[in-house]
């Protein structure tokens, strides 16, 4: 009996042996895809629609290290370490993945639906914006849609401004799914509602946030200049501000297209109008003056609103330009420095960055809210975040080398667009 028990107790022994042995595996193994400068690929063979659901935590074959070193600190001076720069900031690995797939909001337009359209790998969805200094929680739905019963959104400007939109729409989505109140013949203006907490969000096609005629015809080429007036908002928008209690303008890339200028109705000048007899006054003139403009709309109205101006946002156009075989085909995040702001990014920002910052004094002087929503940092260096190829449907199924245009400037939702929305939200929150 005695031999009995001594064998069950050395049994028991070398169980708890080996349990202990493999947990201080485990952590050990945890702690070198932590620190190894590469994290061991995962082959994926599935060829079908990439699908992550929200409990799994799959480690894609895509996903390397972050371009910084991830538990880099960061010196502080007096100022850093009272206010928080949620715009400076470096992306790390983030496990959790979307916080929303194609099965799981119905918003996503097919042009920025990547998963559907048969993007292969993942990785860009397992990042996450860390600023240097402090933390930026993730997008909260739950809270964001109690923060805002009864309150109503808007959403001005171009295609950019669109898929922005879709990303918040989906991640409150997940909460409460939005019952869509209106939508005009082409999509572009459209408002949702949340009945549960009364919240309306609505998106205001207005590419250039002034009065302006476009003509193109239905694959958008454009037949005539753009006739822009640059001293008169865009009524589609104006007209509908009073009813917001929060608004988030963004604006900038129509503007580089060739366009002629009016004031008073009045041709002023234009903007790569060559062989007419106009001045070429460069779209960073008529970018100031309708920006100045929105400012000064917004200073003189009597409605309270929250305003919140999204900077412009940068494209990863590689090999040529879009129209000319131009690509974006990285599939993780570029290194600090590897991707400069092109010219015409930079005068986009040396036109915005001043005004906005123009605006803010006599802002506050009025008990108005003025916020800046900087994504150009954060978005410069995701060149693997757009849908390249993958705005179409299965595009190389018949052909692997079949030539087709690429997205570098639009967004895969999810995606690192949706990064926006945890900078919005803190925003919002530290209001």
């Amino acid at each position: 009996m005695k031999q009995n028990w001594w064998r069950s107790a050395y049994n028991h022994w070398v169980f708890k042996l080996g349990i202990l042995m493999l947990l201080v595996g485990f952590g050990f193994r945890f702690h070198l895809s932590q620190s190894s400068s590469v994290i061991p690929n995962v082959s994926d063979n599935n060829l079908g629609t990439p699908f992550v659901t929200k409990n799994e935590k799959p480690i894609p074959s895509d996903f390397a290290e972050s371009p910084k070193v991830l538990n880099q600190s960061y010196p502080k001076d007096d100022d850093e370490s009272e206010k928080c720069d949620i715009f400076h900031g470096e992306w790390i690995p983030n496990l959790g993945g979307a916080p929303y797939t194609n099965n799981t909001c119905r918003w996503i337009e097919s042009d920025q639906n990547c998963m559907s359209n048969g993007r292969p790998d993942t990785g860009y969805l397992h990042w996450r914006w860390s600023p240097k200094a402090c933390e930026l929680p993730p997008f909260d739905a739950k809270k964001f849609l109690e923060m805002m019963r009864g309150k109503t959104w808007g959403f001005v400007g171009d295609s950019i401004t669109r898929n922005h939109l879709q990303s918040f729409i989906c991640l409150l989505s997940q909460v409460e799914d939005a019952v869509e109140l209106f939508h005009d013949k082409d999509y572009k203006n459209r408002k949702w509602h949340f009945p549960s907490y009364n919240l309306t969000v609505s998106v205001i096609w207005s590419p250039f946030l002034a009065k302006a005629e476009t003509f193109e015809d239905i694959n958008h080429i454009p037949s005539s200049e753009i006739q822009l007036h640059v001293d008169i908002l865009d009524k589609t928008w104006t007209q509908q501000f009073d009813t917001w209690d929060y608004v988030l303008f963004s604006s900038g890339k129509w503007f580089v297209r060739t366009a002629i200028y009016y004031e008073n109705n009045t041709i002023l000048g234009c903007h790569g109008c060559e062989g007419k007899n106009y001045t070429d006054l460069g779209f960073n003139f008529a970018y100031q003056k309708v920006i100045n403009n929105l400012f000064d709309f917004i200073l003189n109205s009597n409605k309270q609103s929250t305003i919140i101006f999204r900077t412009s946002t940068p494209d990863h156009f590689e090999n040529g330009p879009w129209s000319n075989g131009g690509t974006c085909d990285r599939r993780v995040p570029a290194k600090e420095g590897e991707f400069e702001l092109g010219i015409l990014n930079r005068i986009l920002r040396e036109v915005e960055l001043p005004e906005f910052t123009k605006a803010e004094a006599p802002a506050s002087e009025k008990g108005k809210k003025l916020k800046l929503l900087d994504v150009m940092p954060l978005s410069l260096v995701r060149p693997d975040g757009h849908p390249g190829p993958y705005r179409y449907f299965y595009p190389f199924a018949k052909d692997k080398k079949a030539k087709v245009q690429y997205d570098c400037l639009h967004w895969c939702l999810p995606g690192p667009i949706d990064q926006w929305n945890d900078l919005l939200m803190k925003l919002v929150v530290d209001d």
